[in-house]
């Protein structure tokens, strides 16, 4: 399999495809039910990625745990407000889950760029001090933007009319994940020079 095929692939199997399935049955039976089964999908992958490679996969697991979230805050219904606030508590969450992870020895940036540039020599590139701070800044940046972004629809809803907020929310939530997709292509053209220059100087 290329490695266009492997990204297509875990992206099919852990983003898609649940939601296409949750999507279909949501018609037959409760969300709940609905969700608990499209959930089975990534936690199937992930089962079969540590039964193979003995460790779990970050995309994957990132990916379930956005499922098994939602189904939670699903379960606890609530009132208009509530609900509306449910995507941003996901956004909220997963911004929380790369925050915390610059507390580990390597942040879940490294995790996710080794999943899908699928180079091999990828992760040696680890023992460069500058490597190391190309992906806690970018595990940096990308957890704040997301947690802002989570703050800032959770304000909206409580500062507008729920048709307001509906009106706005997406371009709230295209904006902060495009600003964050421009930084990672223009910041990750220079780092990549910048550590092809230290490499050849070693």
């Amino acid at each position: 399999m290329s490695k266009r095929q492997y990204v297509v692939f875990t992206l099919l199997i852990n983003g898609i495809i649940p939601w296409v399935l949750y999507v279909w049955l949501s018609e037959y039976m409760s969300g709940i039910a609905a969700l608990s089964i499209a959930t089975t999908v990534p936690l199937i992958d992930n089962l079969v990625h540590l039964i193979k490679h003995r460790k779990f996969d970050a995309f994957g697991s990132l990916m379930l745990f956005t499922f098994i979230f939602t189904l939670a805050l699903v379960a606890l219904g609530g009132s208009e407000k509530v609900l509306l606030i449910r995507e941003s508590m996901i956004t909220g969450a997963v911004g929380l889950i790369f925050l915390v992870s610059l507390l580990f020895q390597q942040p879940i940036m490294f995790h996710l760029a080794k999943r899908f540039i699928g180079n091999p020599d990828f992760a040696g590139n680890w023992k460069y001090a500058y490597f190391r701070y190309v992906m806690r800044l970018m595990t940096l940046v990308w957890g704040i933007i997301l947690f802002l972004e989570a703050a800032v629809r959770t304000f909206m809803v409580f500062q507008l009319t729920t048709a307001q907020f509906l009106a706005l929310s997406n371009l709230v939530l295209y904006g902060f994940i495009g600003a964050a997709i421009a930084w990672t292509v223009i910041f990750r053209k220079h780092s990549a020079r910048r550590l092809d220059e230290i490499k050849r100087n070693a």
